[in-house]
């Protein structure tokens, strides 16, 4: 079975940031996974429960998680939503804090989903170990406006970082489809398939002849379909079960069944007016 992340980000005050959870992005470290974004210090220019925290930048750390499937959802009024179940597993810790000072930018390394030391090679063991951390499969790094408040082996709680109504922004991988045709990759009409035509699915002519003598570039044609990252904005967070440690996003999300995703999903920090 495929795996990947996810990770899910939201801006929320420094008083509400547990010392005991912190998460990063990185690369050995480059296998994607279902990113959350929940943690962070709010934006220097954003409003106290007002405007909407446009950037991933000033969203916050996020957090990542395991894509469990899809249900319906039943309001207290009886509608039906559906929904995604989202689950935490072992992770979600502190890894690294990057400053200004060290690096030259301000962010968060989190890891996620614990595996057995041999499954790692001896660099990435070591990077944990230096900061007093689990071996994890999966890091993602947060780039943020500040790290006050980060230490590292700091483990981040979801349900201290999403309430219920919250609109986060869901980052994945879509389901790889393989090499498909144009009219399947890119919604082209297909041509008669009767009176003696002879073009039904082909693509058709791709360019002139002399003029300009080649194909121009990003001209829509047959190829590798999906398997892209791609990020959902501002999906509703309906419901966040601390029991089975879940929470359920409206709508559909990228990524496979019981796979890990490159998810990032940012806290958007809307007024209740504007929640539907």
């Amino acid at each position: 079975m495929a795996i990947s992340s996810v990770s899910i980000s939201a801006t929320i005050p420094n008083s509400h940031i547990s010392r005991s959870n912190v998460s990063l992005k990185t690369s050995f470290l480059s296998n994607p996974l279902v990113n959350l974004k929940f943690f962070g210090a709010p934006a220097p220019n954003s409003k106290k429960n007002g405007m909407v925290v446009r950037m991933s930048y000033e969203a916050g750390v996020g957090v990542m998680g395991t894509k469990l499937g899809m249900m319906s959802f039943f309001e207290p009024d009886g509608k039906v939503v559906p929904v995604t179940v989202v689950g935490f597993k072992e992770g979600n810790i502190v890894t690294q804090v990057k400053t200004e000072a060290t690096d030259g930018y301000n962010a968060v390394q989190v890891g996620y989903r614990r595996v057995r030391d041999r499954k790692l090679t001896k660099p990435e063991m070591g990077h944990l170990q230096k900061a007093g951390a689990i071996p994890m499969r999966h890091l993602q790094e947060f780039r943020l406006v500040s790290v006050d408040g980060f230490e590292a082996n700091q483990r981040l709680a979801f349900d201290d970082l999403f309430k219920e109504g919250d609109l986060v922004d869901v980052a994945g991988t879509t389901i790889g489809k393989g090499f498909q045709g144009g009219i399947k990759r890119h919604n082209f009409k297909r041509g008669p398939m009767t009176h003696g035509s002879k073009s039904h699915r082909a693509l058709g002519s791709i360019g002139a002849g002399t003029t300009p003598g080649h194909v121009y570039k990003g001209k829509k044609m047959p190829g590798r379909m999906g398997g892209t990252k791609r990020k959902i904005r501002k999906l509703k967070i309906v419901k966040v079960d601390n029991d089975l440690n879940v929470v359920m996003i409206k709508g559909a999300v990228p990524e496979l069944f019981l796979s890990w995703f490159d998810r990032v999903i940012e806290y958007r920090g809307l007024p209740s007016t504007l929640m539907v």
